[in-house]
């Protein structure tokens, strides 16, 4: 693409707003950078940008040529990519964004089987529970929760993950066992407060196929799960757990899952108590996302194709039960 060069600088530069951070994204040197676009408005005749040594300003013959071009160059980078991909072997870098508590408890366990799949594949993982931006924080995939979707994404449904509302037998002891969801307003709430706008998750049940949220007692907030999770196993009080997380603990005894179907034996209580009231903690509906089909080069297929493999079906998925 070096005939494309002073082109590609231009764009760059004006989408990142600065000529060093556009030579720093096409590794290459900012007196490089200046000189291609240097070289770009000679061939054009015309001033296309503004550079002080505090900010970069487009001109307006500059805004009209971006308008232009910009999608020009990305349409012809996608279109490389996607002839690679069509003859090339899974390689190069991969960058994979997803919440921290996924990443941490089911990512993790898998990527050993698909990076020996693919030796010539690098991992980077981006974790975070603010949802990635796949063309500012260049994020080759992301694998994200349904309230996470974005328009403009195209996505694959993976699998749903069970929900179960936590605490400690020692809370249980203490406080009682809460028979209902309306009754968590009377006890110690541990709960999640999203990074991007301050809310809190809320908890969601259906019962008798109507979703509801009741009001809940929070004790503490915290935005990681599992420092909820390490507070719930201390007795602070009842929190909200994926099953990815959740499972062993419940196993181990460590905590107790609440709100079970009438029974299951999965929960303090009798089935009579709770057949009346019953209510099902809202799933996790998981998918795998990219931004375009076009950007699917052969590192991205691979990696789309393993974790349908692995995590499409039933909770829990054969990949992480061991089956």
């Amino acid at each position: 693409m070096d005939n494309l060069r002073p082109i590609e600088c231009f764009v760059r530069a004006a989408e990142l707003g600065s000529i060093a951070a556009a030579a720093r994204k096409l590794g290459i040197t900012p007196a490089a950078a200046s000189q291609n676009i240097a070289r770009l408005e000679e061939t054009l005749g015309t001033r296309l940008m503004r550079r002080t040594t505090r900010r970069l300003a487009l001109t307006e013959a500059g805004r009209v040529y971006l308008e232009r071009v910009a999608p020009l160059l990305e349409a012809l980078e996608r279109a490389g990519d996607a002839a690679v991909a069509l003859g090339g072997r899974p390689r190069g870098r991969l960058k994979i964004a997803c919440s921290i508590a996924f990443g941490r408890h089911v990512l993790a366990r898998l990527l050993p089987r698909f990076l020996a799949a693919y030796p010539e594949i690098a991992v980077e993982l981006a974790l975070g529970d603010i949802s990635a931006d796949h063309l500012g924080d260049d994020i080759d995939v992301s694998i994200r929760f349904q309230n996470q979707l974005e328009p403009g994404l195209i996505s694959r449904r993976l699998l749903t993950v069970p929900i179960h509302l936590v605490a400690s037998p020692a809370y249980l002891a203490r406080a009682g066992t809460p028979r209902t969801p309306e009754a968590l307003k009377d006890h110690d709430c541990l709960a999640f407060r999203f990074a991007r706008n301050g809310r809190i998750l809320p908890w969601g049940f259906v019962r008798d196929g109507a979703r509801f949220e009741p009001p809940l007692g929070v004790k503490i907030v915290a935005n990681d799960i599992d420092t909820l999770a390490t507070l719930a196993l201390a007795g602070q009080g009842i929190t909200r757990l994926g099953a990815f997380l959740a499972d062993p603990l419940i196993e181990e005894g460590r905590l107790v899952s609440l709100f079970a179907r009438p029974g299951d034996g999965a929960a303090l209580g009798t089935a009579a108590e709770g057949a009346a009231s019953f209510a099902d903690p809202e799933p996790l509906e998981i998918y795998v996302c990219v931004v375009d089909r076009l950007a699917e080069t052969a590192k991205i297929r691979a990696f789309i194709d393993f974790v349908v493999e692995m995590l499409t079906g039933p909770w829990p998925p054969r990949s992480l039960s061991g089956g």
